[in-house]
């Protein structure tokens, strides 16, 4: 058992009889009253995001995890089929429990977040950029780069991203996962 003040990022727990991992916390200490620990927190069944306070000193049972590199292979329907890179076995997974499926291109090496007591995987975890090539958007203007207007392009995964005006189609663009944004251009 692990009580608030263990806490982090990343921390997977048993919260209503489910499994939550930890994506953001903040420790307040009011004024007047306990102190108490305000979290985000996501299943890892479900995929939903909640917010929960603890107060100060609250029991939490930890889930044991490990981490394994795993590569995508490809999609069938909302089944994702990986491989693990160090004994070659194939799992197959359900999109839900993917962060960002529309942004993983067959051969993206990915985190899977495995439960220890049963060697259930729980989660998904992209690199925390990728760079992806822009299949389709309106053509660029040359020495449109001082304003922040954007236009919705298509990349090779088939997610639309909003990228800035002077992108062109055939060009690599960095895109951080975690929000489904642009991040860059990349030279080559």
């Amino acid at each position: 058992m692990a009580s608030t003040s263990d806490i982090r990022n990343g921390l997977c727990i048993k919260y209503n009889n489910g499994t939550y991992k930890i994506i953001e916390f903040q420790h307040v200490k009011p004024g007047k009253g306990p102190a108490f620990v305000r979290t985000k927190l996501k299943s890892l069944t479900t995929g939903k995001v909640i917010d929960n306070t603890f107060s100060a000193g609250h029991k939490i049972e930890e889930v044991r995890v490990e981490t394994r590199k795993y590569q995508y292979l490809y999609a069938d329907g909302d089944m994702f089929n990986f491989m693990n890179t160090l004994d070659y076995n194939q799992i197959t997974l359900e999109k839900i429990i993917l962060d960002s499926p529309e942004l993983m291109k067959e051969g993206e090496i990915v985190t899977v977040v495995v439960r220890l007591d049963d060697e259930m995987p729980l989660a998904v975890e992209m690199p925390a950029s990728v760079i992806l090539e822009v299949t389709y958007t309106e053509p660029g203007v040359k020495g449109n780069t001082a304003t922040n207007a954007t236009k919705p392009a298509t990349v090779e995964t088939g997610a639309i991203i909003n990228v800035p005006l002077f992108i062109n189609e055939g060009d690599k663009i960095k895109i951080e996962t975690s929000k489904g944004t642009y991040q860059e251009r990349i030279k080559e």
